[in-house]
């Protein structure tokens, strides 16, 4: 049983949505899927649901089509606000718990439940125009696993949480993973994509980036990451003479160097000592996340401005 996408293509007019991208998806487990605006990610997730259909490729759940497989196997988070404005809270999620086979008296039960997990009981007698952003995506997200779905396919969903209700969401993931449902949502807050996901891919206009674990797409990036602290004198020239390093970051308490393949992380470490009182810090880990996104999608970028033809007007 797992959810998979295989040779995925889209093409709006003379857009090409997706080019062949494909991954899969297990049970229990957390995958984030990445992308800049406009890459392709919502209409891969509205794919999967069968709200549009692919012009080649296929998509499976546990071998079986998407359109052949039980509507109820979905829940979906959308960026977009999906609530009615003027209907209160507990009636329309005990609609979209019906609208998914679920009995009233029972959605009712679930989502008091819910709603009091998320501490906001209150609420369910209110309209949804009545509440913040934050609390309107904390019902949306209700609705989405109300009817408790296979598969839960997110579109952002911590935009307009605070720190304290992104805690309570991240732990509704992880329960959910545990009981061994299959969660795949896209962010761009990468430091929760590093946190909650065991697995990731990036795409970036329709093409497939990279996908894999966590640990093993950074160790494909082919470089380590060192952060060095030390005491005192804080210029680092010396880091010139030492083979594959060059720094990537300066703070406050430690530079970050990137060491690429040929590179002795030792090396800065020895370097350091001989020419430093103290060493305050040194570590050694793969880049972040955010850093192979930035330099993966950043750098397809620039290739396609490059090989982009100059506009006539340009060259007069």
């Amino acid at each position: 049983m797992a959810l998979v996408i295989d040779g995925l293509r889209k093409r709006f007019g003379d857009v090409q949505a997706l080019d062949g991208i494909g991954f899969t998806v297990e049970p229990g487990q957390v995958f984030g899927f990445l992308g800049a605006n406009g890459a392709g990610k919502t209409t891969t997730m509205r794919i999967v649901l069968d709200i549009i259909r692919e012009d080649e490729g296929t998509v499976t759940w546990s071998g079986r089509p998407v359109s052949e497989v039980p509507r109820r196997t979905w829940g979906y988070l959308p960026e977009d606000r999906g609530l009615y404005p003027r209907m209160k809270v507990l009636d329309q999620l005990v609609f979209f718990g019906s609208l998914n086979g679920v009995a009233r008296h029972e959605a009712a039960a679930r989502a008091r439940h819910w709603l009091a997990r998320f501490r906001v009981p209150e609420y369910a007698d209110r309209r949804a125009e009545q509440l913040s952003k934050g609390n309107q995506q904390k019902v949306q997200f209700i609705a989405a696993v109300l009817h408790d779905p296979d598969v839960l396919l997110m579109d952002e969903p911590f935009s307009g949480l605070d720190p304290i209700n992104v805690a309570m969401l991240k732990d509704a993931f992880l329960e959910m993973r545990d009981r061994g449902k299959a969660l795949v949502f896209s962010t761009h807050q990468m430091e929760q994509v590093e946190e909650l996901c065991d697995c990731v891919a990036i795409i970036d206009r329709g093409h497939l980036i990279v996908s894999g674990t966590i640990r093993d797409v950074k160790r494909q990036a082919g470089r380590r990451v060192v952060r060095l602290g030390v005491a005192g004198d804080a210029d680092l020239d010396w880091l010139d003479a030492l083979q594959g390093v060059r720094v990537t970051r300066s703070g406050l308490d430690y530079h970050e160097l990137e060491v690429r393949d040929g590179g002795d992380p030792e090396q800065i470490l020895r370097a350091a000592l001989a020419r430093h009182e103290y060493v305050t810090r040194f570590e050694i880990a793969d880049p972040s996340i955010e850093d192979i996104f930035i330099e993966r999608v950043g750098c397809s970028a620039e290739e396609e401005r490059r090989l982009a033809p100059v506009p006539a007007e340009a060259t007069r």
